[in-house]
């Protein structure tokens, strides 16, 4: 049986491929006169040019292709650097990278840090919750850099998309404002730290600090303001253990334990201080 469906199909085919009619291709092209066109069958006289070459004076004939088909296909959106298929691999790597230049380019850390301090010293393991505090920190982390994130687009991508820098140029002028953010909030010893670990001389200007070594700088430096804040907003919650903790002991009441009377006498005090006004006020305020 399987023989036979295998002949059936075999003849199948081939009478397929005896009937079909033969079907051929050409490209065809204006003919110069102006008188109809001219079909292009392999010759290697006629000459598909609409300008003569080398013709071209402006930015917008040289992105337009020299030839007369009927059928063409421009990429009119670049400016003669990099194909579309490598500018979208670059765009897709970027968007895969954005989170993680977010957090360390920007002034992310410091606040999401200071943010889980202050919810540990109140004590309160799932309140606000995690999605409510990364959250307030991107809105905050935008509230402050957009300044600069105003500035590079308007001095790095505008110009770049216009066809007016390279690429390169593009990279250099939109890590400037990020650059200055940075390097206004790193301390010097950082710098010299990673500069004699990489054994790099620095004259104590920015523009002889590569960014291998400011970004580390900066994140370094960041970490330690973010502690030293988170410091001084435990001082006061930690005065309140204490306190509840000799009031018990007095009372005998060893076995109950300090921080779940306190908790609400921490509420309290945060509440009636206006906790978060200061603490976001002064937070936003130090990048000034």
């Amino acid at each position: 049986m399987k023989k036979i469906l295998r002949s059936m199909c075999l003849l199948l085919l081939v009478g397929i491929l005896l009937i079909s009619p033969q079907i051929s291709a050409e490209a065809s092209s204006t003919d110069p006169t102006g008188h109809g066109q001219t079909h292009l069958n392999g010759e290697t006289t006629g000459r598909t040019n609409i300008e003569e070459p080398g013709s071209a004076s402006t930015p917008d004939e040289l992105k337009e292709l020299n030839i007369s088909n009927d059928l063409t296909i421009t990429y009119n959106n670049g400016n003669g650097e990099l194909s579309g298929s490598l500018r979208i691999l670059l765009t897709l790597t970027l968007i895969a990278l954005a989170p993680l230049l977010l957090i360390m380019l920007t002034s992310f850390t410091r606040i999401i840090i200071v943010l889980h301090f202050t919810r540990s010293a109140l004590n309160t393991s799932t309140a606000p919750p995690n999605n409510v505090l990364i959250g307030l920190a991107l809105f905050l982390t935008f509230f402050i850099m957009q300044s600069t994130f105003t500035t590079a687009y308007n001095e790095a991508i505008v110009p770049f998309d216009k066809g007016e820098i390279t690429q390169q140029e593009a990279i250099e002028i939109g890590m400037k404002p990020f650059r200055d953010f940075m390097y206004g909030q790193t301390q010097t010893k950082d710098v010299r730290l990673f500069m004699e670990i990489a054994e790099v001389e620095w004259d104590g200007e920015l523009d002889s600090i590569p960014n291998y070594i400011l970004i580390p700088s900066f994140i370094v430096s960041e970490l330690r303001s973010a502690f030293l804040i988170g410091f001084i907003i435990y001082i006061p919650f930690i005065v309140i253990d204490m306190i509840v903790a000799s009031v018990l002991m007095s009372m005998g009441m060893m076995m109950l334990p300090p921080t779940t009377i306190s908790m609400p006498f921490k509420i309290l005090l945060f509440v009636l201080a206006d906790g978060w006004s200061l603490i976001i006020g002064s937070l936003v305020k130090s990048f000034r």
